[in-house]
């Protein structure tokens, strides 16, 4: 049985976090459904303290914003959007139309049609995530989104330079400086001056994952995509600093970011638990990890690899970086997570910036039903059926019908049985089901 050498907090004790924050979330949507633009600039004046004249950048903020981006810069977030797209429209030519011919005349099909507009949220609060707008906005546009809004909430008093570059190169149609609840709401039920969308993606704290779960069925969402969770896999293969760097280079994302080292060595097991608390000495953003660390870290002693993979798949973790001695068995095995990242020459990072993997993955154990942010993610996939013969109209009605009066739908039956009178010439008594050819005959 798995031991614990570190445990995080309690499952009551995050419920009670998760019940405070649904609370204020509740309230909050009502608001902005109630008051419209007044609640979404109140909002904006107290946790943002920004209050313009318009949420929505003009071409020639956009302008501007963009024009504040080093070259440098510039170039590395293109050269990003560039291996983001690539995966992305290999993804999208995955997925295609079918038309078959299933019985004489019976032609079924289906197409791929894209949402029709999309809220993308980016987060921004205590680190602008640049490559959040790569993950949403581009992804989007390949998969073909007539209307894609973007939004994120302003750094230093005004929208930040390489987010906006990052969402107008992306192909954002709409850009908007608004972050938090307020953002993913205004985008969802609409205000004056903010069309509603038809879904919401993208990542975010407690708060914007909270609203986005809360906002689903009105509009569709991507995921629950909640505080960031890492897993490191380890064995004796690699060493406690590589393990150490992995958790907390995860954690530092926010004070509630879990973090979790699996492992069959009790030597890395400790030797890892030490390089943390040295690194947190020189991480300058040790204060964010070090909580993260103490409230949501987890170190699990497994008997073998076997029981390892048991209690990963349990956890069900957004990232999962593995570094054994047989990585390619995780990756037939495992079921149950965001994304892997195999061997220790990739890390988190690599898919979180730049190497071209969607970083907006499931949280909160939602691996379990469905995968990350994707291109198939703004795809309907919608069938269609039609008739060509008047012999096969008969055929299938006639079937139709006897199923209908079976389940004793009669107006079902009904729209079977008009088309065996019309098209097949057996005059079905009103109300009845279609007999069988040979006793028709």
């Amino acid at each position: 049985m798995a031991e614990y050498l570190k445990r995080s907090k309690s499952a009551a004790e995050i419920a009670k976090d998760d019940a405070r924050t649904r609370a204020v979330v509740e309230d909050t949507l009502a608001d902005i459904e109630a008051r419209g633009d007044a609640a979404v600039r109140d909002l904006s004046a107290k946790f943002d303290r920004y209050e313009p004249n318009h949420f929505r950048l003009t071409p020639s903020e956009i302008e501007a914003a963009m024009s504040k981006v080093s070259s440098r810069d510039m170039a590395d977030i293109k050269f990003a959007q560039d291996q983001i797209r690539t995966f992305a429209q290999a993804q999208r030519a995955s997925m295609t139309d079918i038309e078959v011919e299933t019985l004489p005349g019976v032609i079924l099909g289906h197409k791929n049609i894209p949402v029709q507009s999309v809220g993308c949220y980016v987060p921004g609060g205590k680190f602008p995530m640049v490559a959040s707008a790569h993950m949403s906005v581009l992804t989007a546009s390949v998969a073909g989104v007539p209307r894609i809004i973007a939004s994120a909430p302003p750094v230093d008093g005004g929208p930040h330079p390489a987010i906006v570059a990052a969402m107008s190169l992306g192909g954002a149609h709409e850009i908007l400086c608004l972050g938090g609840i307020q953002a993913v709401g205004a985008m969802a039920l609409g205000t004056e001056t903010i069309e509603p969308v038809h879904m919401l993606v993208g990542p975010g704290n407690a708060f914007v994952a909270e609203a986005k779960r809360q906002l689903y069925g009105r509009v569709g969402i991507d995921l629950f995509a909640g505080p960031t969770e890492t897993m490191v896999i380890a064995d004796n293969t690699v060493d406690a600093e590589l393990c150490a760097t992995d958790l907390l280079g995860q954690a530092e994302h926010g004070y509630n970011s879990p973090a979790a080292l699996i492992t069959n060595s009790r030597r890395l097991a400790e030797e890892t638990m030490i390089e943390i608390e040295r690194l947190l000495q020189i991480l300058p953003t040790a204060e964010t990890a070090r909580t993260s660390w103490r409230d949501y870290g987890d170190v699990i002693l497994c008997a073998d690899h076997d029981e390892m993979l048991r209690v990963a798949n349990d956890m069900a973790y957004e990232h999962v970086q593995v570094m054994t001695d047989r990585d390619d068995w995780y990756l037939e095995n495992m079921h149950s997570y965001g994304a892997l990242f195999l061997g220790p020459r990739t890390n988190v990072a690599n898919g979180d910036k730049v190497i071209g993997t969607n970083h907006t993955l499931p949280t909160k154990k939602a691996g379990r039903y469905t995968g990350g942010l994707w291109v198939g993610k703004f795809l309907k996939t919608h069938s269609y059926q039609k008739i060509m013969t008047d012999e096969a109209a008969a055929m299938i009605g006639e079937c139709g019908s006897r199923l209908c009066m079976l389940e004793g739908f009669v107006g079902h039956a009904e729209q079977c049985n008009i088309r065996v009178r019309r098209y097949g010439g057996l005059n079905v008594p009103y109300g009845q089901a279609a007999p069988y050819r040979e006793a028709a005959e």
